[in-house]
């Protein structure tokens, strides 16, 4: 049974503006995170149960408080596209482990690959020895994506880290390009990448990076319109940055996603990828995809640049290649991708267990039809998502591709709102529904690749609900 909330426990707009601004609400009394009292103060922790109560506080006083939480949810268990808390409480997965756990929670096939590896080894040092699980892996990556060689890591941020020291090694150059909004990990090397949030950034330092603009057409940065803009966000590249800021000879690669993530599942027109893939080419500029949350068939191909009819240089996977266990990948050709032994290693690349799960989630995937499936219920979501357009004025755009869907939460002057954003999450929490936020003011849906029609349909209605509890 759901509680309704009364307007006693909104926070009142200052300390929602704080919390806004800095993900959290600080307690100048003790070292313990704001979560469990501003949880408490906005009447989110009175719905979940009494374990999870106390795993929140317990959570707050001793992990490191970095880490920003939406709402109070304490998992447990799951399965296919069902979380279940720790008191029993079940939510639909709008979520997917952020774009992670495309071949469903639980899914049988994985599991049963994982525990076949677990009763033999669970680590080799796949650096400095062989093994079969990560080559069995490797020849359906190269399958899938057309590339000849792999290279494995542990997360997105080390698949990004190995591309920007790839592309170093090859060029003999050391500056990059990336785009405003992007997301490209959190250690120093992506984060040189990184231009999402200030906070993500400040105190640290870069290589040195030059950022362009992304073809955010909802917002173009440039006043434009499009087609008639003739996709000049891309053209910056060679206008602006190589006759002002870099030099192409100096400059060892462009990095892009297909669709921005953290940045707001922003998916930029066709032309966009094919210009920078252009600029690049003629300027013999490495292209780099950032694949680690479009890719293993989130937006219906194996690599989402696939939609562009684009082909990078390099391409970075993580997230969902490991259905759930921490893998990365970068993927060049052997042209490319000759450094010698010793250039670049790590110590958990190529893990057993996370090789084992990758396969069989790929396997599974592929064996699913889930390229078209994955199309066919992202358009579904898409127009049920554009007919609440309708009714809701606060949404002001719907995009995506495939089951990578982004929905901008606005002002009525078309202004983004964060506020209303966050309190539209929040009560999808009650409703029982888990979404995520990204950008300055949207909503991903990232469901995994396995939800069901009537799942969806369930997860839209609970969507609708919120909508109408914040208002319009």
């Amino acid at each position: 049974m759901m509680f309704e909330i009364g307007e006693e426990y909104i926070l009142d707009q200052e300390k929602l503006r704080r919390f806004e601004k800095t993900g959290r609400i600080e307690s100048p009394e003790n070292n313990l995170a704001a979560d469990f009292d501003l949880f408490k103060e906005i009447g989110l922790i009175d719905i979940v149960g009494p374990k999870a109560r106390e795993i929140i506080e317990q959570d707050c006083n001793i992990v490191s408080a970095c880490a920003a939480r939406p709402y109070p949810l304490v998992v447990d268990r799951a399965k296919g596209s069902i979380i279940t808390d720790v008191d029993g409480r079940e939510y639909l997965d709008f979520v997917a482990g952020i774009a992670v756990m495309n071949a469903g929670h639980s899914n049988p096939e994985v599991n049963a690959a994982i525990f076949s590896q677990l009763e033999k080894m669970t680590h080799c040092g796949y650096g400095d020895f062989f093994a079969e699980p990560p080559v069995k892996l490797a020849k359906k990556l190269i399958e899938l994506s057309a590339y000849s060689k792999v290279f494995y890591c542990n997360s997105g941020t080390e698949a990004v880290e190995a591309a920007i020291k790839l592309a170093f090694w090859k060029t003999k150059r050391q500056n990059l390009i990336s785009f405003y909004n992007a997301f490209h990990g959190r250690t120093l090397g992506s984060l040189s990448l990184t231009c999402s949030k200030i906070r993500q950034k400040e105190h640290f330092p870069s290589i040195r990076t030059v950022h362009s603009h992304y073809a955010y057409c909802y917002r173009c940065p440039l006043k434009l319109e499009y087609p008639s803009c003739g996709i000049e966000c891309a053209k910056e590249i060679e206008n602006l940055i190589f006759r002002r800021e870099l030099s192409p000879d100096d400059t060892a690669a462009v990095f892009v996603e297909p669709l921005q993530g953290e940045g707001g599942y922003i998916v930029p027109p066709t032309e966009f990828h094919k210009e920078v893939r252009k600029i690049c080419t003629d300027n013999d500029v490495l292209l780099v995809a950032d694949e680690v949350q479009t890719g293993c068939f989130r937006t219906g191909p194996f690599l989402a640049m696939e939609n562009f009819e684009v082909r990078a240089d390099i391409s970075c996977l993580a997230k969902a290649l490991g259905a759930g266990l921490p893998i990365g990948a970068m993927l060049a050709d052997s042209d490319l991708m000759n450094w010698p032994p010793g250039v670049h290693s790590n110590t958990f690349g190529g893990n057993l267990l996370a090789s084992a799960a990758s396969l069989a989630s790929l396997e599974f995937l592929e064996r699913e039809n889930t390229q078209n499936r994955v199309k066919e219920l992202g358009s579904h979501i898409k127009q049920r998502l554009r007919e609440l357009q309708e009714n809701f004025p606060c949404i002001g755009d719907v995009r995506g591709l495939g089951l990578m869907i982004g929905v901008e939460i606005v002002k009525s002057d078309k202004s983004v709102d964060p506020i209303r954003r966050d309190k539209i999450l929040r009560e999808a929490f009650k409703e029982r529904i888990l979404l995520l936020p990204c950008g300055d003011s949207a909503i991903r849906f990232c469901p995994p690749l396995v939800i069901t029609e009537d799942e969806i349909g369930l997860g839209l209605d609970k969507f609708e609900k919120a909508l109408n509890k914040v208002g319009k």
